[in-house]
């Protein structure tokens, strides 16, 4: 028996066990993959998420490519910003000043293994999580490729279909306006020079982002209202590309290393993001779009603010103190939730998608206090008259 027992090895998980067993805690994590793997993501972890890695000591090992901030272009409309100077500590320990981009197969094997690394953490890859045990109403285990494992916490992070979710009978409803994402990587061509920014092209329907990686990478991911299937999922990628010139001229010349990869639909929503014995943490326990980009950020944001109240699992029978973290957890992410269903609006709307691009750009430091909110730096609304 541990006292932790985490379903999922992603930013989420694996930040929380090294949290967990730096506590002195022992931790038991089990992942149905087998690391380095790969996953749709839009690879930008932005500033509130560096800042988490900054503390647990791993941003050197991960690397990847800084960016400044967002360039969004649209409608004959471009307005960038970068993020906020100054750190705002919307979660606890402030956040960077700069977002990075990584590959997911590097961020996810360099938190897993600095997991294994820590004392009382115990890794398992290759190990199916089928669903929670449960005494009475209160979640008491994981089931295991078959077996029962024991423990006094159960953190469901296995993602956006989380297992643990459904076994907790926590799902919630499917989005009302199911979107698609899918993604992929390009090498550039010699004479281009990456981004300095992540860049985002709005079109009508869909919005392509572009995020620097190293070695002159960059992946372009897409967000559409009516995707494409995983069999025109490429043509559909170069039409967007075509329709918007910058973005053909970036890309002109440069190789294809991966083949698109795509999830549908891009929301998921969970009834509560806690229960007797058990939380959810990062995508498992419910995400609107990734239109905002915070997801990763978010979902190490909730580990750290996890961390504190791991003891009070160990030490007290009373589930009180998840009722207590969550609304925390929701306090911490309400502005960036209310962002996101605005962004997703407009996204709907191109005249007002337009308008706001054009309110954008005659207002920097409007659109800059916007990028602080999600990149989890700022509140919605500034605290000052």
């Amino acid at each position: 028996m541990a006292d932790i027992l985490v379903a999922g090895g992603g930013p989420a998980g694996s930040a929380l066990a090294i949290l967990a067993g730096r506590a002195g805690m022992s931790v038991d994590l089990f992942d149905s993959s087998r690391f380095p793997r790969d996953k749709p993501c839009g690879e930008g972890l932005m500033p509130g998420g560096v800042g988490v890695l900054e503390r647990l000591g791993v941003l050197d090992a991960i690397g990847g490519r800084p960016f400044g901030g967002v360039r969004y272009r649209g409608f004959g409309i471009t307005a960038e910003a970068g993020f906020p100077a100054t750190r705002g500590p919307v979660a606890r320990g402030g956040a960077a000043a700069h977002g990075v981009g990584q590959r997911r197969t590097v961020l996810d094997a360099v938190l897993l293994g600095a997991a294994r690394a820590t004392p009382r953490v115990r890794v398992f890859e290759g190990a199916r999580v089928e669903g929670v045990a449960r005494r009475g109403a209160r979640a008491v285990g994981l089931q295991v490729d078959g077996t029962t494992v024991k423990g006094a916490l159960i953190v469901g992070a296995d993602g956006a279909l989380s297992t643990v979710r459904r076994s907790l009978d926590l799902d919630g409803p499917r989005p009302r306006r199911p979107r698609l994402g899918v993604r992929m990587h390009f090498r550039l061509a010699p004479e281009r020079d990456s981004p300095r920014m992540v860049e985002v092209f709005v079109g009508a329907g869909h919005e392509m982002y572009v995020t620097p990686l190293p070695h002159r990478e960059v992946l372009v991911a897409a967000l559409a209202e009516a995707g494409p299937t995983d069999a025109d999922a490429r043509g559909a990628l170069a039409a967007w590309i075509a329709g918007h010139p910058a973005l053909a001229d970036l890309l002109r010349g440069a190789e294809p290393i991966s083949s698109p990869r795509g999830r549908f639909p891009l929301g998921h929503r969970a009834r509560a993001g806690v229960a007797p014995g058990a939380v959810l943490l990062g995508d498992a326990a419910g995400f609107s779009d990734p239109i905002t980009g915070g997801g990763m950020a978010q979902a190490l944001q909730s580990a750290e603010l996890l961390a504190p109240f791991l003891p009070l699992a160990v030490a007290e029978r009373d589930d009180e103190w998840l009722w207590r973290f969550d609304r925390r957890r929701r306090a911490m992410l309400r502005d960036y939730k209310l962002l996101t269903s605005i962004v997703l609006t407009l996204a709907g709307r191109p005249s007002w998608a337009r308008g706001t691009l054009g309110a954008m750009r005659a207002s920097p430091a409007m659109m800059r206090h916007l990028l602080g909110v999600a990149a989890g730096m700022k509140r919605f609304r500034p605290a000052s008259p």
